[in-house]
């Protein structure tokens, strides 16, 4: 039998100005969680306020880790260095592994209405902090989705039920789901132990194992259990659910760069002032 997990930790988001002047919803990387290993960042962007997310991200660089990008609600434009580009519609999702250096834009492609969606950032380790970029970016139709009388799930990374998302993590083995849960129903996961998961509710609230979990808050996973009980309140409940497998090495993080030592920072700014932050043209996996 399956122990239930507990909620270790709540984390509230904090609103944070990012980018051009974004105001995203950040609980991984702030004071409170300053990260999560293998995760560094989480950002949820949620209004339907045009100066809330119009000037949008405007050409910046990563190094050393990996992002996802999840949007719900709206339209968001990608452009890298290397030539990529891409249109991040409702429900789409976008894979980049920066690794040895991409520069990139996310600008929204609207003026008015709702936009709403995620990032994280993963750690790489740093036998793969150097590797060649990969991006990969798929529609909405190209998610399974798992659906019950009790909830839905759509499967973002890795695998649920027997059906597999298009975005597979061989590194830290990251699963990502989005779950709905009907009013007053359950919703049960079995977790990896030895990896590190949290749940992020986005609508309505619930009890996870018992323990009240407010809107827009975190909640870490202990590693006592591999099982998670999620009830849904009178109105339902949608939240993210995460797990990665730890990296177990030095975090050095430098505003959009990640590495293991302060000297890698370095030679990051160096090589960002230079010609030399782009290296090479990213591998490319689209649906379309």
């Amino acid at each position: 039998m399956n122990t239930p997990v507990s909620a270790t930790r709540l984390v509230p988001a904090v609103a944070v100005p990012e980018g051009a002047g974004v105001t995203v919803y950040r609980t991984i990387g702030t004071p409170a969680l300053r990260n999560y290993d293998p995760f560094l960042l989480l950002d949820h962007i949620s209004s339907d306020n045009p100066e809330d997310y119009i000037a949008g991200f405007p050409s910046h660089p990563h190094r050393g880790f990996s992002t996802f990008t999840y949007i719900i609600d709206g339209h968001m434009a990608h452009q890298d260095s290397m030539g990529n580009s891409g249109d991040l519609g409702p429900g789409s999702a976008q894979w980049m592994k920066a690794a040895s250096g991409v520069i990139h834009s996310e600008m929204p492609k609207q003026e008015n209405g709702l936009l709403r969606g995620f990032q994280l950032w993963i750690n790489l380790p740093a036998a793969n902090k150097l590797d060649h970029p990969e991006y990969q970016e798929y529609s909405a139709e190209a998610f399974p989705v798992v659906k019950t009388p009790d909830y839905t799930v759509k499967i973002l990374i890795g695998r649920f039920d027997g059906a597999s998302a298009p975005i597979v993590d061989n590194i830290t083995d990251v699963s990502y789901f989005d779950v709905q849960v009907q009013p007053g129903k359950h919703f049960h996961h079995r977790l990896p132990v030895e990896n590190n998961s949290f749940l992020y509710v986005f609508e309505g609230t619930g009890q996870l194992n018992g323990r009240n979990v407010s809107l827009h808050s975190l909640a870490t996973l202990g590693a006592d259990g591999d099982s998670l009980d999620f009830a849904a309140g009178r109105e339902g409940a949608r939240f993210i659910v995460i797990s990665g497998k730890p990296v177990h090495e030095p975090i050095v993080q430098y505003g959009p760069f990640v590495m293991n030592t302060r000297e890698q920072i370095d030679q990051a700014l160096k090589d960002f002032q230079s010609s030399n932050f782009v290296r090479d043209r990213a591998w490319i996996k689209r649906d379309k």
